[in-house]
C-alpha cells in the first residue's frame, strides 16, 4: 500500500516580487538580459563565484556556474539559458540542482516606467524538508525583494 503524504511533494515551492523602475524597457533589458553574464554578479549578493562556460553572449542554451553562499555552506551548480526574449523574458534552470530562475519585464514603450519581476522556484524539495515550505517560501520571497531592488538601484546608478 502507498504513503500517502499530507502534501503534494513534486509542487514546487516559489516566490516572487516586482519592482518598476523608472527606465525604458530596452535600458532594463540590456542591464539584466543582454548583459547578463556581466551583471548577474553585481546583483547577486549571495554569488561567491560565477563563471559564465559558454562565452559572454546570452543564448539559450548558454551555460554557466556558480558558487553561492547558502546557509554559510557555498553550494555549486550549473545552469542553463532556457528562455530568452529580448525585452521580455530571461529564464534559466539549473541543470544540477532543482531551481528556476525568471525574470520577466513589462513596459509598454520607451517612454514609459518598466516593471521587472524576479521569480525564484525551488523545483523539488526534499520529504525532510516540506514541514518547513512556508519558512523556505517566506527566504524565498525575501531574496526575491532583495534581487529585485538591486537591480533597480544598479540601473538607476548606471545610468547618466
Amino acid at each position: 500500500m502507498p504513503i500517502k503524504l499530507p502534501f503534494d511533494a513534486t509542487r514546487p515551492v516559489a516566490g516572487q516580487a516586482s519592482v518598476e523602475i523608472e527606465k525604458p524597457i530596452t535600458e532594463v533589458f540590456d542591464f539584466v538580459g543582454t548583459r547578463f553574464f556581466d551583471n548577474y554578479p553585481k546583483w547577486a549578493e549571495e554569488l561567491l563565484a560565477f563563471q559564465a562556460l559558454d562565452g559572454e553572449e546570452v543564448f539559450v542554451g548558454a551555460k554557466a556556474r556558480q558558487c553561492i553562499l547558502e546557509n554559510g555552506e557555498p553550494i555549486e551548480s550549473v545552469f542553463e539559458i532556457t528562455e530568452y526574449q529580448p525585452e521580455d523574458t530571461l529564464i534559466f534552470r539549473g541543470l544540477t540542482s532543482p531551481y528556476r530562475h525568471s525574470y520577466l519585464l513589462e513596459g509598454l514603450n520607451d517612454r514609459s516606467p518598466t516593471r521587472l519581476t524576479f521569480r525564484f522556484e525551488l523545483l523539488n524539495l526534499d520529504v525532510f524538508m516540506r514541514p518547513f515550505e512556508k519558512l523556505i517560501r517566506a527566504a524565498i520571497e525575501d531574496g526575491a525583494e532583495n534581487t529585485v531592488e538591486n537591480i533597480r538601484n544598479l540601473i538607476v546608478a548606471e545610468s547618466p
